[in-house]
């Protein structure tokens, strides 16, 4: 029966959870070290199927700043965080951007929206700004 050593994530206490599992499903068999019941569902998760939300940039075009940072609207399958990363690296967003706007509808077939967090104003604007 493998074990593994963990740190929860879940709330700042950080407990260290050591499992064991079956390899074959794999399943939790036993679990020492969480403090709440939350700790034993996220132990559950990264050991069946890691999630991560993923936060990134991505290009604006005609924008007063280049980028803008986004995120998924929820956590991505942990392995498929390298190819949604490759996938932001053409994708472009057209200036103005709103904050909350969605970027991309379905990332990688995951059903997950793509949302942009901060507003970006076209440069447009600046220039107005600056004309005062």
């Amino acid at each position: 029966m493998p074990e593994k050593e963990m740190r929860c994530i879940i709330c700042p206490a950080g407990c260290v959870l050591r499992l064991s599992y079956d390899a074959d499903g794999p399943a939790l068999l036993a679990l020492s070290g969480a403090d709440c019941t939350r700790g034993r569902e996220y132990a559950e998760q990264e050991l069946t199927d890691p999630r991560r939300t993923l936060t990134s940039t991505v290009k604006v075009r005609g924008g007063r700043f280049p980028l803008v940072s986004v995120r998924s609207a929820a956590p991505l399958p942990k392995h498929l965080l390298r190819p949604a990363i490759a996938l932001l690296r053409d994708l472009w967003a057209e200036a103005p951007v709103e904050a909350g706007s969605v970027l991309l509808d379905d990332i990688l077939g995951t059903g997950t929206p793509l949302l942009a967090t901060r507003a970006v104003p076209s440069q447009a604007i600046k220039s107005a700004m600056i004309a005062l």
